[in-house]
């Protein structure tokens, strides 16, 4: 904190004083510079990460008392590491990501990002508002995926770090007709890492124009940190009687099925692997969570008896995909250069559901002008 004085001859004793304690502070200051980067406050670093569209791309390092630490860039909003202590206190990464903007340059699998305007799949690329239809790009053969070719993921976030909190704001203004989609979207998203080992997402959108919505975070777990084990090991308990079967485009059929009876039924724990072959490729599909009308609760826990962690999901959300990482191939490497082969990791999306523009039985994910969108999911760590 700076603080300024008036200094005469008289005051030669404060003088010395101040001159000493601004001698220190340019010590910390230059520490707080070391590698490049800035403390903005004492649970928040900035550090020049390159330029992207002509903006400046910054590496945010949130810490809270424990020691936990997230990075964020404000490219994506992209979650590149989460350090969380297991069951021995030695801390390691949880979640997938690279050590530098060029690993995000070419098309990675969403590693860590913010995804929008539309998170999931749009049936056939395409929706209709009253009586205007709207075509999206068809990213992902017939259909739309993640808000089309240069989603959220893919734009420079304005950032904000927190003044005195280990805490990120975002923003970004997506224009009307950005990839298809209507309305000028004004896009707000806020991280916070508390004290209690909690990574909160906080997410706000409003719009001057009818359009639709659903944002999520692309996180891949592997809770042991280390992709050499698969995340068949892990225990996943998700409180959801139903989920939504997909077509051969993993498109919604509009039902909502049952899962007892079938290798869809988390309602109590099962390892991932227990019934995975059952399924074409892997889990890729959204659990229809039974919610009990609090406006955030738990609605999935994810363990691994290696490390002793565990990750509690907590959501204001209707859905939430589990996506076992059936597409990963080994092309990509860790920033240690191990290979991301299939199954390293695995994501819990919470959101609306898929193509629910075009599915009337599933919640709107319509948002018009003066209402305001916002949603929290909460992800908790810990060891069990």
């Amino acid at each position: 904190m700076n603080r300024y004085h008036t200094i005469n001859t008289y005051f030669k004793p404060v003088f010395l004083a101040v001159f000493a304690a601004l001698m220190i502070t340019g010590c910390k200051d230059a520490a707080k510079k070391e590698n490049g980067s800035t403390m903005t406050n004492q649970k928040v670093t900035q550090a020049d990460w390159g330029e992207f569209d002509g903006k400046k791309v910054y590496l945010y390092t949130l810490t809270n008392k424990n020691g936990v630490e997230v990075k964020i860039t404000n490219y994506g909003g992209i979650i590149t590491s989460w350090l969380t202590p297991d069951k021995n206190g030695k801390l390691g990464n949880i979640v997938l990501g690279f050590d530098s903007l060029s690993g995000y340059q070419a098309p990675p699998p969403y590693f860590g990002a913010i995804i929008g305007r539309y998170g999931n799949r749009i049936g056939k690329g395409t929706f209709t508002i009253d009586t205007n239809t709207y075509t999206l790009a068809k990213n992902n053969g017939e259909n739309h995926l993640h808000g089309g070719n240069k989603g959220f993921d893919k734009v420079v976030w304005d950032a904000v770090p927190g003044d005195s909190t280990a805490t990120l704001s975002l923003s970004y203004l997506s224009k009307d007709g950005e990839e298809g989609y209507p309305g000028n979207l004004k896009v707000t998203v806020l991280y916070t890492l508390t004290d209690e080992d909690e990574l909160v997402i906080d997410y706000s959108a409003e719009t001057d124009k009818a359009t639709v919505v659903n944002l999520t975070s692309h996180s891949y777990f592997n809770l042991t940190a280390d992709v050499s084990n698969t995340i068949l090991g892990h225990t996943l308990q998700v409180n959801a009687a139903h989920y939504t079967p997909v077509d051969a485009g993993l498109i919604p059929t509009g039902e909502l099925k049952d899962v007892k009876g079938t290798p869809f039924d988390f309602l109590t724990a099962h390892t991932i692997g227990e019934r995975i072959a059952a399924l074409d490729g892997g889990y890729d599909h959204n659990f229809v969570l039974s919610r009990t009308g609090a406006e955030i609760e738990k609605v999935a826990t994810l363990a691994d008896s290696v490390s002793g962690r565990q990750l509690e999901v907590y959501t204001t959300e209707p859905g939430m995909q589990f996506y076992s990482g059936n597409f990963l191939d080994g092309k990509l490497k860790t920033p240690e250069g191990k290979a991301i082969n299939k199954h390293a990791a695995l994501c819990l999306e919470t959101q609306h559901y898929p193509d629910s523009p075009n599915k009337p039985n599933f919640p709107s994910t319509l948002l018009k002008p003066g209402e305001k969108y916002h949603t929290v999911t909460k992800y908790k760590a810990s060891v069990h």
